[in-house]
């Protein structure tokens, strides 16, 4: 059988490292980015309409009123049994 050469290798080339500056910026430069990175973010962001504002507070203090009012009726009833398992001991 004949041998075959494999020539399917790309040629290697020389890689050069290239050093990493370690240095971080300044406090105040990096306050600075920080600023400007926020306000860019904000930007972004789809405020709500008034309506939907409005909309969005009365759902939520509406159940947060029945979740109120189902751990205070739970509160009662377990305040009963309670009161009543005390009462058979006496």
């Amino acid at each position: 059988m004949a041998e075959e050469k494999k020539t399917n290798a790309a040629p290697v080339k020389a890689v050069t490292a290239v050093k990493k500056d370690d240095t971080k910026p300044g406090f105040f430069k990096r306050v600075g980015k920080w600023f400007r990175e926020m306000r860019s973010e904000l930007k972004k962001v789809v405020w709500p309409t008034r309506k939907q504002l409005v909309n969005n507070t009365v759902v939520s203090v509406v159940v947060m009123l029945i979740s109120a009012l189902g751990v205070w009726g739970f509160d009662q009833i377990a305040r009963l049994l309670v009161q009543g398992l005390l009462g058979l001991k006496g």
